[in-house]
């Protein structure tokens, strides 16, 4: 489980193919002996395990393997070495809830159609699959490359975020650019109240 807010940004150091697994290491500035195998990480949106981890002079990597599902349902296929990715480890008893429930399960793949500079701060309007898209409602919550971001409008299968500046700093966002695709899991209560009104049809 997390929330959605990202604590570092990593940075995929090789991606090795294991037959239908793909075993790929992350540099981050996580302390190592916060980090145990068999830990829960969401890496930009999905939730993998790390299964190995080594300091590299003031690096500390740690190795998690995407399967097929994962490799196919999100942007994971498509990392490779030096790419940069958010970071966040699983919640803990006693922790903030600052964003909101956020499960590392990533429903599918959007795309950015837009980005608007000003004042700092930048207006993404983005591309929902059309599955997900009714999901998605306005002043809601959404969790974009494991990111909890609050949607400000919604035309269609499109939306928007607005990304602040701290935001822009401390996350991939900055980096972001029109054509970019981005993981997307839906907000879990939205998921709910939708199949509680199927079920009542």
């Amino acid at each position: 489980m997390f929330t959605g807010l990202v604590t570092d940004i990593g940075e995929i150091v090789s991606v090795e193919p294991r037959g239908e697994l793909r075993r790929i290491a992350i540099a981050c500035h996580y302390p190592p002996e916060t980090i145990a195998l068999g830990a829960s990480i969401a890496c930009s949106g999905p939730c993998l395990t790390a299964v190995g981890f080594r300091r590299e002079g003031e690096r500390m990597i740690f190795e998690v393997d995407a399967a097929a599902e994962t490799l196919a349902r999100t942007t994971a296929g498509e990392w490779a070495a030096g790419r940069r990715i958010n970071l966040e480890r699983s919640l803990k008893i006693g922790d903030e809830l600052g964003g909101h429930i956020v499960t590392g399960h990533v429903d599918g793949v959007a795309t950015i159609f837009s980005r608007d500079d000003f004042d700092g701060m930048s207006r993404f309007w983005i591309d929902a699959p059309h599955d997900y898209a009714r999901f998605i409602a306005e002043k809601g919550s959404v969790a974009l490359d494991g990111t909890s971001l609050t949607v400000n409008a919604v035309e269609g299968d499109r939306f928007s975020v607005l990304i602040i500046p701290h935001t822009l700093a401390v996350t991939t966002w900055g980096f972001y650019r029109a054509g970019d695709r981005l993981n997307l899991e839906v907000d879990l209560m939205a998921r709910y109240a939708a199949r509680l009104a199927e079920a009542s049809k």
